[in-house]
């Protein structure tokens, strides 16, 4: 059995509805007369340039606080591949306005992980890779805009009075006694909070909007507050620094981007998205048509948890191995496990883009990887519960050779030779000294066919002291090898995989399961009773990870890492790229041939 499983029509893809929006745009001509300085800009940088030659900008805008995961790589296909499909550009820009949290060493590892999905920030002659942190000296402009413009000023409250003073959903807030000083006292505070004259959290600079908006994100939020640390890219330039939500949209307007597409928790701040930047439009400041915010819902799979604070919890409590360990659902992780970027980008597509909330059953993940996997992988040989099959009439010391197609379904990829000797290699599983019913492997008088060799019949077995089955002995008919005419002369049913004993490479082999149990670890459970509260870590799968010593066909020895092949009747296997040495593959199941979860399984 070398093929996966596979659903005999082939879904389609599914809905995206940002794709209506983008039409509805290109057919208005909306985004037709924008300018494009060739790097981001303000209107007046943008205006001198020529027309963008790009149809849509979009953008993928990670905070390189930590590693992507299964959540950010739907991200990621869709932002690219509207670009792709519409003749636009999509940029890479790294949201580094948090200096605590941000290093090197997750820039890095974003950029490697974007690449290896299969997309590119470098198109049409443009390298359109950015930061957030560079735009800071734009952004300290715009405040000082609206400052003037009485739209924004320097509280000078204590985070616990604003707290209070904020409101409830139900309630509106209060305004701060400082919401009505003069533009010039607050353009003075803000240039000496710039100066580095106080200390963090002593002001902080907000919008001013309306304390009594039932959006409580409308409440006059934050834009600006001091900071006094290092910043992985500017130093130790600066000491204040933009809030999220302020520096987001100006982000995406410096970067003529045309659609703006975040997950669905960003929903209620698109309304101030749109308040900033039609004030800095109002002030001649952002190029229009300005970026359009668009929500989608995020991916929410079975079996994984995508939460940033879970996923630090297992690694900081040693449940797993590292970021990537190849049972976490990052892409570091996915890369290690084996798990193949086409099968990401076949299972984005299926699962489609809409702003409903659904829990996606990983088993459609893992049949997205099976299909791209069957296609691409060459076939090898894996024993994984080596049992000794003597064939006691077979000539001693005679060793020939075997042929195995690399591919089944690639015959130009060619033939490998195997070698098959006296004793040899197979499953554990194949053999039952008291067969049960519908067995058709090896028992004593049954015969088999070793795949691309032999038919044997088994002659019986040999056991320990304990009874335990160590070597199966059988003979084999000289006349059936396979690939001569006399391969179909006896017909068997049972058909059994194999290495040669003095030929197999004995390699470590890591069998990875789903790390948790249960569908949705944490979560209630019907029977709970009122009282009972779950902690996701007690839904821990603790056979997620075995290691065995199997025995696997002389070929492997020299596989190299990220190697990956499908092990006939066992799966899709990768050469770890860390663990793995020189003739000394260590190899990571990435998944099984068949859904081993489902029902009846």
């Amino acid at each position: 059995m070398s093929s996966p499983n596979q659903p005999a029509n082939t879904p389609a893809p599914a809905a995206n509805f940002i794709t209506n929006i983008v039409d509805a745009d290109l057919a208005a001509g909306k985004h037709a007369q924008r300018h494009w300085a060739g790097h981001p800009g303000s209107a007046a940088d943008h205006a001198a340039g020529p027309l963008d030659p790009a149809r849509i900008r979009t953008r993928f805008p990670p905070e390189p606080n930590g590693y992507l995961h299964f959540g950010h790589a739907k991200s990621i296909l869709l932002n690219f591949g509207l670009a792709r499909q519409y003749g636009g550009r999509c940029h890479l820009r790294f949201d580094d306005t948090n200096p605590e949290k941000e290093e090197q060493e997750y820039v890095d590892s974003i950029i490697d992980s974007v690449r290896w999905l299969g997309c590119s920030w470098e198109q049409g002659g443009e390298d359109n890779l950015y930061y957030a942190s560079n735009y800071f000296d734009w952004m300290v402009a715009f405040a000082e805009y609206l400052i003037s413009a009485g739209h924004a000023y320097v509280d000078s409250q204590s985070a616990e009075d604003m707290r209070a003073n904020r409101g409830t959903l139900t309630e509106p807030g209060k305004d701060s006694p400082f919401r009505n000083r003069g533009a010039a006292e607050n353009m003075d505070l803000f240039k000496r909070m710039q100066a580095g004259e106080f200390a963090d959290g002593a002001h902080i600079l907000r919008a001013k909007i309306d304390m009594a908006s039932p959006n409580i994100n409308m409440r006059d939020p934050a834009i600006y507050r001091i900071r006094h640390a290092a910043h992985h890219n500017t130093g130790d330039r600066w000491c204040v620094y933009p809030m999220y939500t302020y520096a987001h949209p100006i982000e995406d307007a410096l970067e003529n981007i045309t659609h703006s597409i975040c997950t669905l928790e960003f929903e209620d701040q698109r309304p101030f998205y749109d308040w900033l930047l039609e004030r800095l439009a109002e002030g001649g400041l952002l190029q229009r048509p300005l970026p359009q915010q668009i929500e989608f819902s995020r991916l929410n799979l079975t079996y994984i948890v995508l939460s940033k604070r879970k996923l630090i919890q297992l690694v900081q409590e040693k449940h797993v191995d590292g970021w990537d360990d190849p049972r976490l659902p990052t892409l570091v992780g996915a890369r290690r496990r084996g798990y193949a970027a086409a099968g990401f980008r076949l299972f984005a597509e299926r699962i489609g883009v809409s702003k409903n909330d659904s829990l996606i059953d990983y088993a459609l993940f893992e049949d997205a990887m099976r299909e791209v996997m069957n296609e691409s992988d060459q076939r090898r040989i894996a024993v994984l519960d080596p049992l000794r099959l003597v064939i006691d009439n077979y000539p001693e010391g005679q060793v020939e050779e075997c042929f195995a197609p690399n591919h089944p379904l690639h015959p130009e990829l060619g033939q490998r030779s195997i070698p098959f000797s006296r004793e040899l290699w197979i499953e554990g599983e194949d053999f039952q000294e008291v067969p049960e019913k519908g067995f058709r492997r090896l028992f004593p008088g049954n015969m088999a066919r070793l795949r691309y060799g032999y038919v044997v019949r088994c002659t019986g077995c040999d056991k320990d002291e304990n009874g335990r089955v160590v070597a199966v002995h059988c003979d084999y008919l000289p006349e059936t090898r396979s690939g001569t005419p006399g391969a179909d002369s006896v017909k068997v049913k049972g058909n059994l995989h194999w290495v040669s004993v003095a030929h197999a490479y004995a390699g470590e082999i890591r069998l990875f399961d789903r790390l948790f149990a249960v569908p949705a670890p944490g979560a209630r459970r019907e029977e709970d009773a009122p009282e009972v509260e779950r902690d996701f870590l007690d839904d821990l799968n603790p056979e997620s990870k075995s290691v065995i010593t199997a025995q696997l066909e002389p070929a492997l020895k020299d596989a190299q890492p990220e190697q990956r092949f499908q092990f006939e009747r066992h799966g899709y296997f990768v050469v770890d790229p860390v663990d793995s040495g020189a003739g000394q593959p260590v190899f990571n199941r990435a998944v099984t041939l068949k859904d081993s979860w489902g029902k009846g399984a």
